[in-house]
């Protein structure tokens, strides 16, 4: 370590943000013996987390695996269930329902992307299956089977991905316990002030209801919708996306179990939001999102209770919102991730991974003590483009769409999109290309399988494929769908996969 190395790095609030944070840093410096620096986390019981993000994308795994952990056992003391996508009901219109899966339709053909030669199929033979039936991992959540993918050359059983469900609070105990096991140290308190250093108003201390002072180098802020740090020392503005994401409510509820354990979230829309559903082992994660200008509380809750498949196992619980994000995450000494940075509504399950995304970016662009501002100005430039090629992949459900039958679908329909989400929908409506203008969110695939599930059909096609013998171009996609309805019947049930491999304890609260 320099003279200008970290000395201490001060985390403010617990819950996933807080021990996502803590965990790979406590890893990283673990090596650095007597002279690593103090990783120190506060949190208040008094406060509690929002503890819905249950459900993943499968970049979680690479989190997981860089921290070592075990996947069984974090499936186990997580009551986690695996997932192969979403489901997604009544959106585009009444009665629609579509599937998108974490793998691509099959192998490129000729450099070109399968959907693509779909396109060009569908158009000229009678009967042509949906472009979902090439999805392995939509096949497999048909059927409720699971299993890992198996290595060696690609083919139908290695052809998906995945990610997990798990209870948030359990994460990030589980995380909680990694990371204080690698030194880095809990202190349970109320923070009442901060104090700002008067020659560059860097963050030099936060104080404690009972007195204390925990002073610190690098604080990172994890101390969710308050946003202590960045939103109030630092004075980041916030930029509010409710005109695109009108979405300012939810209610959620845990119910029993039920069967078949399904391995993927589903998302039904209503008439003023949608609704989730996400299965674990020991009870099943729901949730109403809406608007609070087209239904009130009572009326969300009663359709979030109505919409259930089992008995509840709790009141509902009422939460508050505004999407959008700080337009600077990084600012002096002062790294906002999690909640604290901004808030997307779960409809694509994309919290946890802008938590864990925030912290790899900020191991990668760890500064010393003197905390050169061109890493702050890369770290904020990433996030704001994530942020919002998420935000337009989430305002693409909402507006491509035939719904006019409620106030906010016809909110909806009716208006503005970014120039940059217009651009994408065009040039797939007029081509059939993919613009993807982040290669750290969403890829291909996921904008497929959205612009066809809710019922964009592109004008045309890549006139590449016309190349192709059609007989020898449908022979190829039979056998690849008859190798995919094969492998997935051999493949085991979801509930038996994993009471085989992970079965949970008994449920505890998380501590």
């Amino acid at each position: 370590m320099s003279d200008l190395s970290l000395r201490k790095i001060v985390i403010v609030g617990g819950g996933t943000a807080g021990w996502m944070a803590a965990a790979p840093l406590a890893q990283l410096f673990a090596r650095a013996g007597a002279r690593r620096p103090e990783i120190v986390l506060v949190e208040s019981p008094d406060i509690g987390t929002i503890g819905v993000g249950e459900a993943t994308l499968p970049p979680i795994r690479a989190y997981n695996k860089t921290l070592g952990l075990d996947e069984a056992d974090f499936v186990r003391q997580t009551q986690g269930s695996f997932k192969l996508g979403i489901e997604f009901r009544d959106w585009g219109h009444v009665g629609n329902r579509f599937f998108h899966g974490f793998g691509d339709f099959g192998p490129a053909i000729e450099g070109r992307s399968p959907w693509q030669h779909w396109l060009r199929l569908q158009r000229s033979v009678a009967d042509m299956p949906t472009y979902e039936d090439w999805s392995t991992p939509t096949v497999m959540a048909r059927r409720n089977r699971f299993t890992l993918p198996e290595g060696g050359a690609p083919s139908a059983a290695n052809a998906f991905s995945f990610a997990y469900h798990f209870d948030a609070g359990l994460y990030a105990a589980y995380l909680r316990d990694y990371a204080m096991q690698r030194g880095a140290q809990r202190i349970e308190g109320l923070i009442v002030d901060v104090e700002l250093r008067p020659e560059d108003g860097f963050v030099a201390a936060v104080k404690l209801q009972d007195g204390r002072r925990i002073d610190g180098d690098l604080f990172i802020d994890c101390s969710g919708f308050r946003a202590l740090l960045i939103g109030g020392a630092m004075q980041s503005p916030f930029e509010d996306w409710s005109e695109l994401l009108p979405c300012n409510s939810a209610q959620a509820v845990p119910s029993e179990r039920v069967e078949p354990l399904t391995p993927y979230t589903q998302s039904t829309a209503r008439a003023a939001g949608w609704q989730w559903r996400i299965p674990l082992q020991h009870r099943t994660g729901n949730g109403h999102v809406y608007c609070s200008s087209f239904i009130s509380d009572d009326e969300a809750a009663a359709t979030l209770l109505a919409g259930l498949d089992s008995k509840a196992l709790d009141t509902p619980r009422q939460l508050r919102f505004t999407t959008g994000r700080r337009k600077q995450g990084w600012v002096k000494n002062v790294v906002a991730i999690g909640l604290s940075s901004g808030f997307l509504e779960p409809l694509e399950s994309t919290s946890i991974q802008l938590i864990m995304d925030a912290v790899g970016r900020l191991i990668q662009f760890l500064p010393d003590r003197n905390f050169k501002p061109h890493l702050a100005a890369e770290f904020n430039r990433l996030m704001a483009r994530q942020y919002e090629s998420i935000r337009d992949f989430i305002v693409l459900h909402y507006k491509v769409t035939a719904r006019r039958d409620s106030e906010l679908w016809r909110y909806c329909a009716a208006m503005p999109i970014p120039d940059s989400l217009a651009h994408q929908i065009e040039l797939f409506r007029s081509t059939g290309r993919v613009a993807v203008l982040d290669p750290d969110s969403f890829a291909e695939p996921s904008w497929v399988s959205l612009f066809l599930g809710l019922g964009l059909r592109p004008e045309a096609y890549d006139p590449f494929v016309d190349l192709i013998d059609v007989q020898a171009l449908l022979q190829h996609f039979v056998r690849l769908r008859q190798a995919i309805t094969q492998t997935v019947a051999g493949m085991p049930d979801h509930a038996d996969y994993i009471a085989k491999h992970a079965p949970a304890p008994r449920p505890v609260s998380p501590g």
